[in-house]
């Protein structure tokens, strides 16, 4: 209609899919989807770690709430972070090895880019965002994700604005009786074309070294084409999409624990909408910045001073207010994943074909420990992943983790990390 085409759109029918639901009727598989989980300051080992290993693992008190979501995470423990010749920076080098693979030199070294970002140019090139980043803190620093060390990519901190974002006026409603291509992609995308079919003749004009600096360049952009592309195209229908009821205004944006699990319980069900509607499949949600900063209603040190300076009660063998903060954190865990169980996918749910890697950067909170560090992850990855484990890793390099993800994920490549903290050995035991 005056040049533009409108089509109308059906909802997911059986014909669609394969016999067994599990697949597109021409054999394409649902797609896998890719997400991380932050939270900061570790854990209490006694009450956090349980004595059994594999599947029907105990729950410790301090994990005791995770018990609706047991068999759909693993939990990984006693991973090792190493430093190498470089100091134990706390709150900062234990995340950057597990994002990264590498020790970073100082606090505001990112050695290489984070493993999101590698699945994202992997996986993420066909959908309305490459990538999605949200915090619950508030607070626009508070991210797990960098393309390199003067590139983080920053987090939605506001329930209101990502709403917009995902769901706004230019929401590519897959579930629409209509589509018209939005003219104002369809002008970036001319004008997109037109730059790229001249940058053979500029390509020819400088050197070695600016060649190299311009394929990188032009590669980002090229990504941009391919979403401005699918952009310009009627999403297939998905059955579980929908647009969430209109959100008019934000939440308390303070410190407080509740405060921060109510915009963590809302970042989380935008976010997991936005995947359902393949808005995009890699993504990263920190619970807390790395130091920790929530609050404990009447009690008059955040969780990282706590941590610090409370002295162990003997009665019960660990610092009451440290663990009662992370026992926040790990209630927040649990609602995250279990929100991707909410939503039918195939003869399954959303969680069935997603990898979530959940990190934090320590072991023992109270002695800011590169030891023992607790690891998780949640989903199947569309049958790669079992769940419902619990391992030791035996003081081996929590990279394997970020390594196996890659691996999953269709990344190839041999070994991943630098040094110390290079590795080529999945966690074999929760691939199936």
């Amino acid at each position: 209609m005056g040049g533009v085409a409108v089509t109308v759109g059906l909802p997911i029918l059986d014909s669609y899919l394969n016999n067994n639901g599990t697949a597109w009727a021409n054999g394409t598989p649902m797609p896998v989807r890719f997400g991380t989980w932050g939270w900061g300051l570790g854990m209490n080992k006694g009450i956090f770690v349980p004595t059994k290993a594999g599947s029907g693992f105990e729950l410790p008190e301090e994990i005791a709430m995770l018990a609706p979501v047991r068999d759909h995470i693993n939990l990984i423990t006693n991973t090792q972070a190493y430093r190498d010749n470089y100091q134990n920076l706390c709150h900062y080098t234990g995340w950057v090895i597990s994002r990264t693979g590498a020790a970073p030199k100082d606090n505001k070294d990112i050695p290489n880019e984070t493993i999101d970002v590698t699945i994202a140019n992997q996986i993420g090139r066909s959908t309305r965002f490459k990538s999605l980043t949200a915090t619950a803190t508030g607070d626009v620093r508070s991210t797990y994700s960098y393309d390199n060390v003067n590139t983080p990519n920053p987090p939605e901190w506001s329930p209101l604005q990502f709403y917009t974002r995902l769901f706004g006026p230019e929401f590519p409603d897959p579930n629409a009786a209509t589509f018209t291509p939005d003219p104002h992609v369809i002008a970036r995308r001319s004008v997109l074309t037109g730059v790229m079919d001249q940058t053979k003749d500029l390509m020819k004009q400088v050197s070695a070294s600016d060649r190299a600096r311009l394929d990188q360049y032009f590669t980002g952009l090229r990504h941009l084409e391919m979403q401005f592309d699918q952009r310009l195209e009627k999403p297939k229908p998905i059955a579980a999409c929908h647009r969430p009821p209109v959100m008019e205004k934000d939440p308390p944006m303070g410190l407080d624990a509740e405060s921060v699990a109510v915009r963590h319980r809302m970042m989380t069900d935008l976010l997991v909408m936005a995947v359902a509607c393949d808005q995009t499949r890699v993504f990263n949600m920190a619970y807390s910045n790395a130091s920790a900063s929530t609050i404990k209603p009447g009690f008059e040190k955040p969780h990282h001073t706590d941590t610090h300076e409370e002295p162990v009660d003997q009665k019960v063998g660990y610092q009451p207010n440290a663990s009662w903060f992370t026992r926040r954190a790990m209630e927040s865990w649990g609602y995250f994943v279990e929100a991707f169980t909410k939503i039918k996918e195939g003869d399954g749910t959303l969680l069935d074909n997603v990898m979530i890697v959940g990190t934090t950067d320590h072991g023992y909170a109270r002695v800011h420990s590169l030891d023992g560090m607790p690891q998780f992850t949640a989903g199947k990855a569309g049958g790669k992943l079992k769940t419902g484990l619990h391992i030791d890793a035996n003081n081996t390099p929590g990279t394997r983790l970020g390594y196996t993800a890659l691996r999953v994920m269709g990344v190839d490549t041999p070994s991943w990390g630098i040094n110390s903290n290079n590795t080529s050995k999945e966690l074999t035991e929760i691939l199936t």
